[in-house]
C-alpha cells in the first residue's frame, strides 16, 4: 500500500498541467495582487494576512548578495514602470533644449557669428553646426573628437561615390556599316587593308586596290595590276598617309603617291610573294614568303639597305614600334623576333626570340602608350595571344582564346586589346589592358576574320573578313555625352556599300 502511495506522489509531481502548490508566486500574480490590494485596502473581507502578503510580494528584495546592507535596490511600484531610466545631467539637458528651441530662433543682428560659435563650443564642447545629422552639401564630415555617434551623418549630397559611378561604356552589338568586297582573296597569311592618317581605307580586292574615303565615302579605284594571274598580297600606310607601299605576288614593293594617284616606283628584291609591311619613318620593312625580311630607303635609287634572315617560312606578321626603335616579326614558322633598329651594331642579330607559340604567327601589335609591349596571337594550332615585355623577352599573360588570331591592335582610348579570330568564332574580341579580361564579343562574320585596322582617331574597328565584307565597328567613341538608344538598331538599318 504504502508503494501504491508513493508511486502516485511522483506521478503527481511530474504532471506538467497540476498547479505547485509550494512553488513562489509568479510576477504577474504578485504585480496583479499589490494593484488589487492598494485599490481595495480599506474594504472589509481582506485579512491581514493577505495584506501583509501583496505588500511584500511588491518589492524586490532589499538587499543584493554580495552588497553591502546599506545599498538597496527598490523596483518602482508603478505598474508598468520596470525599466532602469538613467539621470539626464544639468549640461545634457541644457545642449538637449538649445538644439531644440534655441538653434531655430532668429539670428540677433548685433550678435556676430563668430561670438555665436565660440558660445556654442563653450556650452557644447563641439561647433554645433558640424553636429547636425543631416549634411546636404560638400563632402561629409567626420565625428568630432570625443563624439561617441559615429554614424551622426546620414546623407551627403556631394559627389557619387566612386563604387556606384557607371564604368561600362554601350558597345553596339551590330556594326555601324558595312562595306561589300567582292573578289577579296581568302588568305589567312595576306595583309589585305590598312587605313591611313588622312583617313583614307586602303582595300586589296584580287589584283586590284581601292581607296575608301571614310568622311565622304567616296570610292576611288588606285590601281591594277597588268596581269590577271597576279595579285595584291599587302597595302601599308606611310604615317603621314599621303603615300602607300603596296605588296605583290610578283615579288615586287611598289610605292604610290594618293594625291596624284601614280605610282612612284617598283622595288624589286625579294624572290616569292610579300606578304607584309611596315613603315618606320623613311624605311619601308617587307617580308616575303622565303622567309626573309628586306629594308628599303625610298629616298634614295637603291633602295635595299638591309636584309633579315631568321625565320624558316613565310614572313606574315611585321611591325615596328611605335618608337621606332624595334621591329617585330612573326611567321608561318611559329616564331617571334624583335629585331633592332637598322642603325644598330648588331642588326643581323634578334634582340629577342619568342618560340611558345604553337601556330602560324601574323597577329602582331604594339602599344601605344607602352612602346615596350608587344602582343602576339597564333595560329590554329596555338589560338593563344601574348603580351610580351620587349626590353626583358618575358611573356606578360597568355590567354587562350580557343580560335585561331588572324589580327591584333591596341585601342589607345580605352587602353584596350582587340582581336580577330578565325576559326572557330570568326569574330571579334575586346580585351580590357593589362587586365586582359573580355570586355564584349563583336559577333556578325559570316566568315573568318582575316585584318583589322583602326581609324586615326581610335573610335572604329574595320574588320575585313572572308565572306568578302569590310565591317565598320564603332567601339571606342570618346564622347560620353552620347547615350545608347532605348533599342538597338536593327541591322535593317546598317549603311551597306560597295567598295567597288
Amino acid at each position: 500500500m504504502a508503494q501504491f502511495v508513493f508511486e502516485n506522489d511522483v506521478h503527481s509531481i511530474l504532471k506538467l498541467d497540476m498547479p505547485l502548490s509550494n512553488a513562489p508566486t509568479a510576477r504577474w500574480q504578485r504585480k496583479a495582487s499589490s494593484a488589487s490590494g492598494s485599490n481595495t485596502s480599506g474594504s472589509p473581507g481582506k485579512s491581514s494576512h493577505s495584506m501583509n502578503r501583496s505588500v511584500s510580494m511588491s518589492k524586490t528584495p532589499g538587499k543584493t548578495p554580495g552588497k553591502n546592507s546599506s545599498k538597496t535596490q527598490n523596483t518602482p511600484s508603478k505598474a508598468g514602470g520596470d525599466r532602469f531610466i538613467p539621470q539626464r545631467n544639468t549640461k545634457q539637458m541644457d545642449v538637449a533644449t538649445f538644439l531644440l528651441s534655441k538653434e531655430n530662433e532668429p539670428v540677433d543682428p548685433n550678435v556676430s557669428p563668430g561670438n555665436q560659435k565660440a558660445w556654442s563650443v563653450n556650452l557644447n564642447g563641439y561647433d554645433v553646426e558640424e553636429a547636425k545629422i543631416l549634411h546636404l552639401g560638400g563632402k561629409a564630415l567626420n565625428a568630432p573628437e570625443g563624439y561617441q555617434n559615429n554614424l551622426k551623418v546620414l546623407y551627403s549630397q556631394g559627389a557619387t561615390p566612386v563604387s556606384t559611378k557607371k564604368t561600362n561604356r554601350y558597345i553596339s552589338s551590330v556594326p555601324d556599316r558595312i562595306l561589300d568586297a567582292p573578289d577579296l582573296r581568302n588568305d589567312f597569311y595576306l595583309n589585305l587593308i590598312d587605313w591611313s592618317s588622312q583617313n583614307y581605307m586602303a582595300v586589296a580586292l584580287h589584283n586590284h586596290v581601292y581607296l575608301w574615303q571614310a568622311a565622304t565615302g567616296d570610292i576611288t579605284l588606285l590601281m591594277k595590276m597588268e596581269r590577271d594571274e597576279d595579285y595584291i598580297c599587302s597595302v601599308s600606310w606611310i604615317k603621314e598617309g599621303n603615300f602607300l607601299a603596296v605588296g605583290t605576288s610578283d615579288a615586287k614593293v611598289q610605292l604610290w603617291d594618293v594625291e596624284c594617284q601614280k605610282r612612284l616606283r617598283s622595288m624589286a628584291s625579294h624572290s616569292a610573294r610579300v606578304g607584309s609591311l611596315s613603315w618606320n619613318d623613311h624605311i619601308l620593312s617587307s617580308g616575303s614568303r622565303s622567309g626573309q625580311i628586306h629594308h628599303h630607303d625610298v629616298r634614295v635609287a637603291d633602295h635595299h639597305i638591309h636584309t633579315l634572315i631568321g625565320h624558316t617560312q613565310e614572313v606574315c606578321g611585321l611591325k615596328w614600334s611605335p618608337d621606332g626603335k624595334c621591329l617585330a616579326s612573326g611567321g608561318n614558322d611559329n616564331v617571334v623576333f624583335v629585331w633592332p633598329d637598322v642603325r644598330a651594331a648588331a642588326v643581323n642579330s634578334p634582340l629577342h626570340t619568342f618560340t611558345q607559340h604553337q601556330g602560324a604567327v601574323k597577329a602582331l601589335a604594339w602599344c601605344p602608350w607602352q612602346p615596350n609591349i608587344l602582343a602576339s596571337g597564333g595560329g590554329t594550332s596555338d589560338r593563344h595571344i601574348r603580351i610580351w615585355n620587349a626590353n626583358t623577352g618575358s611573356c606578360l599573360h597568355a590567354v587562350d582564346t580557343q580560335s585561331q588570331v588572324s589580327s591584333l591592335l591596341f585601342a589607345p582610348n580605352y587602353k584596350e586589346l582587340v582581336s580577330g579570330h578565325g576559326y572557330a568564332h570568326d569574330h571579334l574580341v575586346i580585351w580590357k589592358y593589362p587586365a586582359m579580361a573580355k570586355v564584349t564579343e563583336l559577333v556578325g562574320n559570316q566568315g573568318r576574320v582575316l585584318n583589322m585596322c583602326l581609324s586615326p582617331d581610335g573610335s572604329t574597328v574595320a574588320a575585313v573578313a572572308a565572306d568578302e565584307t569590310v565591317r565598320l565597328w564603332k567601339c571606342f567613341e570618346l564622347d560620353s555625352v552620347k547615350k545608347k538608344a532605348a533599342k538597338e538598331r536593327t541591322t535593317s538599318s546598317i549603311i551597306h556599300q560597295g567598295i567597288r
